[in-house]
């Protein structure tokens, strides 16, 4: 189609697209105003993060540095790294973990806990001044690397199921 064929716009189309042009750029400059008479902060709270008795985090991190602090006290052996490491591979971080599938479960004893431990091995390698709670990660924690440390040398040496 030629040039000539074309419709010609009006004037009138022009400024009606300026308009809507100048309209929507208002718009987008007054959004972030309009918003803000809104918005607030977040309020603080009296405490940001929850923490365990001893001070520590009430997290994974936490856990395991409250863990090894009882470790060191008691002479048992085993690094961060070593217990982080075992912890995700046996239950992801998590402290309410069960295993209901694998022959200990079979045989009545399913291993629970951030390290996966079964009540047997939990008892037998409780360590005092911790909760006798196999859920209780602090607990659970540092009764498997006692239990590590007497089979494998420490938690650092085991590198599956234990």
């Amino acid at each position: 189609m030629s040039a000539a064929a074309l419709p010609r716009r009006t004037r009138t189309n022009r400024l009606v697209r300026k308009f809507a042009v100048i309209g929507t750029g208002a718009a987008v400059l007054a959004l972030p105003l309009i918003g803000a008479t809104g918005a607030s902060a977040a309020t603080p709270t009296a405490s940001t993060a929850a923490t365990t008795l001893a001070g520590y985090p009430n997290n994974l991190d936490g856990w395991i540095r409250e863990s090894l602090a009882i470790m060191a006290q008691k002479g048992i052996p085993g690094t961060y790294n070593g217990i982080y490491r075992n912890v995700i591979r046996e239950s992801s971080g998590n402290p309410a973990a069960i295993n209901l599938w694998d022959s200990n479960a079979a045989k009545g004893i399913p291993s629970k806990g951030l390290l996966q431990v079964i009540d047997p091995t939990f008892n037998a390698y409780h360590v005092a001044g911790t909760s006798f709670d196999i859920y209780d990660p602090v607990a659970n924690i540092t009764a498997a690397c006692n239990y590590a440390a007497a089979r494998y040398g420490s938690i650092d040496n085991v590198f599956g199921a234990y």
